[in-house]
């Protein structure tokens, strides 16, 4: 009888703690009656950001560098001089096709005097057929020296002006990996420098081909896509929203095999340069659903990859399964079926609430699931 009167004892203060844990009868709940509405759901997606343009830019002859024009970080314009090589031993390969083209144009004179002369001989039987031929002969081949001269003379000009490397577009440089006095050539690994132009940056980021088959289906097709889709919003690296929005303008039209994703291309404006080349962030896509159930995720409980909610039916907790849309924004769900217009369900703590529980409606708040 002792050991009865301590067992009990003993056990006395844990069915005071589990009779302390159930819910009790009537107790206050947030509720949210289901209705139909219009819903946006965002998709979040990883981008890469690329310059409009983005040009690497390297020399075309060889050379020692002797004079750098820009410093790193510049903003730079098409046709601006950045770097200069060693034009001496150009210039001098100019001046010597220059005196190469004088020299074939004075034995083109020559070559022309004698041919015709021998040409007036010819006429009068002085000279043979034969002679008459090698001047036309000579002739012709001072006509060849004299457009190989000034094709060579084409070349050394070109050389010459390529040892002022311009920027081919408008942009921002990047750092410069060379210094006065680096000898380079058209070969060299690393570029002279890079410019970008920032004016407009695209953001690359991928979607799988499921939610590019879904596209296809809402739109009819990606050219529609591109047409009708809902501007897209950008989350810097810091996590902060960029100001502009932005728009689809791209879908690949290829899958990529080792991924099994689609690449697409959102462009954005940036006047204020904030956007950088290479820099990454996040490209938010919206998605809206006509007329949809749309309930708070809080609001449900998964059990055998299942999901459930709690309607409340005469004032009491009932377990209700859904079918929610295969795609939600992390905070919502869009339910397909289980649910109709006007059902109330326990908006929070689904995953601690139990079959029966009375729920005072009148009493409870109902949150928005904006």
């Amino acid at each position: 009888m002792r050991h009865f009167i301590i067992l009990a004892i003993a056990v006395l203060p844990l069915l005071v703690a589990c009779k302390e844990q159930k819910p009790s009868a009537g107790e206050k709940y947030k509720v949210v009656t289901v209705e139909p509405k219009d819903q946006t759901l965002t998709s979040h997606y990883t981008a890469t950001l690329r310059g409009r343009q983005f040009v690497e830019v390297r020399p075309q002859v060889s050379g020692i560098i002797t004079e750098i024009r820009i410093d790193e970080g510049d903003v730079v314009h098409k046709g601006q001089t950045l770097f200069v090589i060693d034009q001496v031993p150009y210039k001098a390969a100019l001046e010597t096709a220059v005196a190469n083209v004088r020299s074939a144009e004075a034995k083109l004179a020559t070559a022309q005097l004698s041919a015709d002369s021998k040409e007036a001989l010819f006429q009068e039987r002085v000279v043979s057929e034969f002679d008459r031929q090698m001047a036309q002969n000579d002739l012709a081949e001072a006509k060849a020296a004299l457009a190989q001269a000034k094709a060579q003379e084409f070349n050394a000009r070109n050389d010459l002006s390529y040892t002022e490397v311009k920027s081919p577009v408008d942009g921002v440089a990047s750092m410069i990996p060379y210094r006065v006095g680096a000898l380079v050539n058209s070969s060299i690994t690393e570029p002279l420098v890079t410019v970008s132009d920032d004016a407009e940056v695209y953001a690359y980021f991928s979607m799988s081909e499921n939610q590019i088959l879904d596209l296809l289906q809402q739109y009819g097709s990606l050219q529609k896509a591109k047409e009708l889709m809902p501007e897209v919003e950008l989350l810097l690296s810091n996590g902060k929203p960029y100001a502009r929005r932005g728009k689809i303008d791209a879908i690949s039209g290829t899958v990529d095999e080792g991924t099994g994703a689609i690449s697409l291309r959102a462009a954005f404006a940036n006047p204020d340069g904030l956007l950088r080349n290479g820099g990454s962030a996040s490209v938010v896509v919206p998605t809206v659903y006509k007329n949809s159930l749309v309930i708070p995720q809080s609001a449900t409980y998964e059990l055998q990859n299942k999901v459930f909610v709690w309607k409340v039916v005469d004032g009491k907790t009932q377990s209700a399964p859904i079918t929610v849309y295969k795609y939600n924004d992390g905070q919502n769900y869009i339910v397909l079926s289980g649910l109709t217009a006007g059902d109330v369900i326990i908006a929070e703590g689904a995953g601690l609430l139990h079959e029966g529980i009375a729920v005072d409606i009148e009493q409870s708040s109902t949150p928005s699931n904006e």
